[in-house]
């Protein structure tokens, strides 16, 4: 059975079934593994093709492990144990100046007495790595959002606009790996075709921000399984980005608190400092200026459905193609307050001055929200659009009208079952269950339900003898 183990160190470990495979950030290793009996070369491992470009390895940063024991079975120590453990911290030290090393390309040979006792100790290290101050590696949601209602207040002379919206956290979301790397360069890789994952993705962006303002050199290898498409008006880039910056204040423990955080992230993007309120928030200016909502105007309970065809929009082009004169006339506060009062969304309160210019350049997008207005009458309070599209909401019920699964139209349509999310102080969004990950896009089943060398098979390892 496979067994795969981080360490505070970075390191981790897949056990297999007579070899280990040993990877630093972007680092392969071989492992030849010992026996009582001596030494027994199990299968070497090589990175394939496919694997060597997925974690853009090359011949010069491959390394060797080699995990000697006596030749001679009367001689092979009988406590392993106690070998191992004082064995581990100098082979952890060796590790440690092995990731060196290998960022500067050079080959390291490492020595183990018991790589069992050593899997063993790696795992209840494992156990306890989210307790530790700075982890080197961590898995954490990335939610989106929706607009509630969104008024676009007016043009400014930079460009932007001024807008007023009660924005809310969803617990619809990808799901973002992150662990720290030697090398000179942050690594991304995704499953999702069309994501960049060059220094354009706001990960990346993320990544840089958070070492301009704190002094830090630290880089990260990242694997974002992305479920929320591009184009959906839920703000699915930006929520990646704002992860990416909490993750990475984590686990370089540089303590920077939520707020300050906040207002970084207003240089990714607009969309950006919603994440780091408590789930719900006013927000004016260019959506940067976020007032913290600590009581949630709307049940967290009540369940929604979002329903995004296949279709982009472009959030510039929306905003360009905006008719101000065609905005509604209803105070935001207002409605914040009607809102509140009332405890969840009707029809007239959920404003979005945005489906004016998105339903006039898709005529479509304006026929898929009528038409769930009128086939989800008896099961929606309100029907509206999510900030610049194309996404719908559908609040009430998480129930799907029958024609889109029916009809050809919307077969690539993503149809999504969500709620609203919230967090606490001092802690990311947590998923409510494998629904809120789940999508209907091209998500990814790398690895999963596999071990021993089914595993590595898929992966894209070879074996050699």
């Amino acid at each position: 059975m496979a067994a795969s183990i981080a360490t505070s160190a970075g390191f981790s470990l897949s056990a297999g079934k007579q070899y280990l495979h040993a990877g630093i950030g972007r680092v392969s290793y071989n492992v030849r593994v010992p026996t009582l009996k001596g030494t027994r070369t199990g299968a070497l491992l090589r990175p394939g093709l496919a694997q060597s470009q997925r974690l853009g390895l090359s011949a010069s940063r491959r390394c060797r492990v080699v995990c000697s024991a006596s030749d001679e079975p009367d001689k092979a120590p009988t406590d392993w144990v106690a070998v191992a453990k004082e064995m581990q911290e100098k082979a952890q030290k060796k590790l440690e100046e092995s990731g060196k090393k290998i960022a500067d390309g050079r080959k390291e040979e490492i020595s183990y007495v018991s790589p069992q006792e050593r899997m063993r100790d790696m795992e209840q290290e494992a156990a306890g790595s989210f307790e530790l101050a700075n982890p080197s590696s961590m898995e954490l949601f990335s939610p989106s959002k929706i607009n509630v209602f969104l008024r676009i207040i007016r043009r400014r002379d930079d460009g932007f606009h001024e807008l007023a919206s009660l924005f809310h956290v969803i617990d619809f979301g990808d799901m973002i790996k992150f662990s720290k790397t030697p090398t000179a360069r942050d690594c991304l890789t995704t499953n999702m075709k069309g994501v960049p994952v060059d220094e354009t993705n706001l990960i990346m962006k993320a990544f840089k921000l958070f070492r301009e303002k704190t002094g830090s050199e630290q880089h990260f290898w990242v694997h974002l399984k992305k479920s929320v498409p591009a184009g959906a008006g839920l703000g699915g880039g930006s929520g990646n980005g704002a992860t990416a910056l909490w993750a990475a204040n984590q686990m370089c423990g540089t303590n920077i608190d939520d707020k300050t955080l906040q207002l970084w992230s207003g240089e990714l993007g607009s969309d950006c400092p919603v994440f780091f309120s408590l789930g719900a928030a006013y927000c004016t200016g260019r959506g940067e200026i976020v007032e913290d909502l600590e009581t949630p105007v709307l049940s967290l309970e009540t369940p929604m459905l979002l329903v995004k065809p296949n279709l982009f929009c472009s959030t510039p082009a929306i905003f360009k193609a905006l008719d101000l004169d065609s905005r509604s006339t209803e105070d935001p506060l207002e409605l914040l307050r009607r809102l509140k009062d009332s405890g969840k969304p009707t029809q007239e309160l959920t404003v979005n001055d945005l489906e004016q210019p998105a339903f006039a350049n898709l005529p479509v997008l304006k026929s898929l929200k009528q038409r769930l207005l009128a086939e989800g009458r008896k099961k929606y309070d309100a029907v509206w659009m999510s900030g610049s599209g194309s996404t719908i909401v559908c609040w009430g019920s998480a129930d799907a009208p029958n024609f889109l699964y029916d009809e050809d139209d919307w077969e690539d349509a993503v149809i999504q079952p969500a709620r609203l999310l919230v967090r606490k102080p001092g802690q990311w969004y947590q998923p409510y269950n494998e629904a809120s990950i789940s999508g209907r896009g091209d998500v990814d089943k790398y690895g999963e339900g596999l071990t021993g060398m089914d595993w590595l098979e898929q992966a894209g390892f070879t074996e050699n003898p």
